[in-house]
Order: C-alpha cells, then structure tokens, then sequence
C-alpha cells in the first residue's frame, strides 16, 4: 500500500492534491463509493486495523483498480470527522447525484406500483439511514424528506444506511405537505402511519398503484398539515407494552406487511 510521506495535512503549507476535493467517510461509504465507480482514491489511516470490514473495501478497491494510499489519522479527521479508519476522495458527491426536486415528484417517470418513502421530521441521522435502507430493501422508488428541522444526509446516515442513500433517489424539500401534493397529482395515493388512527393495516386494504408511506418523527408524528393531505391514516397494531416503534422500524412493518404483499408477487 502506497504510503504519504508528507506529513498531516494540518502542517503542510501547500496541502497535498489528495487532501483537495470532496470525500466520503466510513467503510460502508466508501464501499458504496467505490461500487458506483464514483473513487478516484481511498485513504486508510496509516496503521489502521486490519479488520474484515477493511480487508472487504481494501479489496474491492483493489478489483476496482482504485489506488489506496496510506495517510495519518488526523489528514482523515480533517477531510471527514466521522471516517472510521477510510475515505475515499470522489469525483462527485455519491448522495448529490441522486437529489431529486420538489418538481421532479410530480413530473418524474414514475412506474405503475411505484412506492415513495416520505419521512415527515427524522432528526436522528441513524434513524434517517434506518429509514432509508428499509425503504431501499423494499424496492422504493425514493425517499422524500424535510430540509429544515430534519437529518441531514451525514457519514452517519449513510453508513447507518448500509449505503442505501448513495443509490436511493431522495428529494429534500422545504414543505412535505405541498410534496406529498405533487406526488398525489403524479398519481400516488399517500398513507400516512399514525397511531391515533382509527383503522390499522390489518383492517384497511392497501391501496392499488403508487403508494406513498408518510413517517412521523418519533415524538410526535406526522404533523398536523402532513396528516391533513394524506388520502388514507393506519395505525400499527400494538399488542405487547410497549406503546410504540421508532420510526425506521415502523416504516419496515408498513412496507413488508402492508404495501409490498398487494403487489404481484410480494414484491415491489
């Protein structure tokens, strides 16, 4: 493995052209970098341990033809803070280049049996990479989500994703009633989880065609407006003591027992 011998990027006065471009951290990032053709480079921290999550992502940049230089641990704390031990410098932010439009909801080609993930305030970016990797894992088309008072797509998120996000189409808009509008008007019919709801999945029918699945934050839900555009409100049937599911695993119970079972066979 090739090594630098230019010291921490901190202390040189002309940083070294590795050190320059944008980066995604952690192993899983860096894997989904790499798998997407996006890794010009992948940095490991120089004495980093040899663990099976490394060996698999040293190897697949090895198969890619992805050159790996050894770095120290604090030129990695400077380019991405939460890196885990690898980066990898790419040519274009992985996550951008599946960022939808508000407009793209209404207007985008969407197939018949398309099913949209709307996540009305997730805060938490592991919870956002719960919710994403559920959604991905079950075929969605994508992932909608707020801009403010929301999780950001983070290292975190995306790692908590199991990459997910890099390949999952996501909107981040301002305003998830007026989204959830644009989907209705694209032909989707929105359901919203909400455990005041008088009717749960076992007794509502899911519905036929695009399905959009609208999720809450776990403190309070979806919002009053969220509520008000959704076609359809089912709760989660809840029969042990615990009251509740976070969010993520609310949005798999949706998915796998509600929306996926009407489609032709069982999957989306």
């Amino acid at each position: 493995m090739p090594r630098d011998r230019g010291g921490d990027v901190n202390a040189t006065a002309s940083p070294p052209a590795w050190s320059r471009g944008r980066f995604v951290g952690g192993r899983r990032g860096v894997a989904e970098a790499v798998s997407a053709g996006e890794a010009i480079e992948v940095l490991v921290a120089r004495g980093a341990r040899s663990t099976q999550g490394l060996k698999a992502v040293l190897g697949a940049a090895d198969r890619a033809h992805v050159p790996v230089r050894e770095v120290g641990r604090a030129d990695l704390d400077a380019l991405a803070p939460d890196h885990r031990g690898v980066v990898a410098r790419v040519r274009t932010d992985p996550v951008a280049s599946t960022t939808l439009s508000e407009r793209d909801l209404e207007h985008r080609d969407w197939d018949a049996d398309a099913i949209v993930v709307v996540l009305d305030g997730i805060e938490d970016p592991q919870n956002l990479g719960a919710a994403a990797r559920a959604a991905e894992a079950a075929g969605a088309a994508a992932l909608v989500t707020r801009t403010r008072r929301a999780a950001p797509v983070t290292d975190a998120a995306v790692r908590a994703s199991a990459g997910a996000l890099v390949h999952l189409p996501h909107a981040r808009v301002a305003n998830i009633a007026r989204a959830i509008e644009r989907l209705q008007a694209a032909g989707f019919t929105v359901v919203g989880l909400d455990g005041d709801a008088g009717r749960s999945i076992y007794d509502e029918p899911p519905p036929e065609g695009r399905v959009a699945i609208a999720v809450g934050s776990e403190g309070s839900g979806l919002s009053r407006l969220v509520r008000e555009r959704c076609d359809l409100l089912v709760s989660l049937p809840m029969r042990g003591r615990v009251g509740s599911l976070n969010a993520a695993s609310s949005l798999a119970a949706a998915l796998y027992a509600y929306v996926m079972p009407g489609r032709v066979g069982g999957s989306a």
